[in-house]
């Protein structure tokens, strides 16, 4: 049997949620869906998805089931789900979303709020207790199961105020298999949904999803 490394609650089932749950639980992590319904045939094809060996439940089960939470969550339903997860004294909050505005077609018209303030902060003042640190906004999950790009690795771009959590959520992405950079303080966030934003812009314009937005040094 394999170890389990860590306890992770991931707050939402789509792309972002269902892809991050296969790749951690093949990692070894044990992964709780938290989710409204999770009897719904989207969140069974996830748990699904990971063999069997993660479980779909409420929110606040999610969140009290995992030393991390992840956060993938469409921005408009983000204050819901850290209302519904509890107390969160103590945990680390990985913010994967982007605070996107959606026109009535259901398209990506840019950032809902910006320059002044971030979804990641935002996100940390309705957790109190817990450690935000943003991740996982810059490229679509479709790459996460397969982050080299020739003889490149995507990198993953992180920002936060704790070293702490900054190094677990390190681990965690570096586990995935991103290079990972870190951006500074949480208030950086400013800059990385922006460029999450770029990702998509890029991706929904023709570019398709099969790219990866990199910061490349000698």
């Amino acid at each position: 049997m394999q170890e389990v490394k860590m306890k992770i609650g991931i707050i939402g089932a789509g792309n972002v949620g269902g892809t991050l749950g296969r790749i951690l639980t093949a990692k070894g992590h044990s992964i709780v869906f938290g989710v409204r319904d999770p009897q719904s045939a989207k969140v069974q094809s996830a748990v699904e998805a990971t063999g069997g060996n993660a479980r779909a439940a409420s929110v606040e089960e999610a969140a009290s089931h995992g030393q991390v939470l992840i956060l993938a969550t469409p921005w408009n339903g983000t204050q819901e789900a850290i209302a519904a997860a509890g107390d969160l004294t103590g945990k680390i909050i990985i913010d994967a979303t982007n605070p996107i505005e959606m026109t009535p077609a259901g398209l990506a018209a840019g950032l809902t709020i910006g320059h002044t303030t971030s979804a990641a902060e935002e996100i940390a003042k309705l957790a109190i207790g817990a450690q935000v640190v943003k991740a996982f906004n810059n490229i679509g999950a479709s790459c996460f199961e397969n982050l080299q790009f020739g003889s490149q690795t995507a990198t993953a771009f992180i920002c936060g105020d704790n070293a702490d959590a900054k190094k677990i959520v390190t681990n965690l992405a570096e586990d995935i298999g991103f290079e990972v950079v870190d951006a500074g303080a949480l208030k950086q966030a400013r800059l990385l949904e922006p460029l999450g934003m770029l990702w998509i812009n890029l991706a929904f314009s023709g570019m398709g999803q099969d790219f990866a937005i990199n910061l490349i040094k000698r």
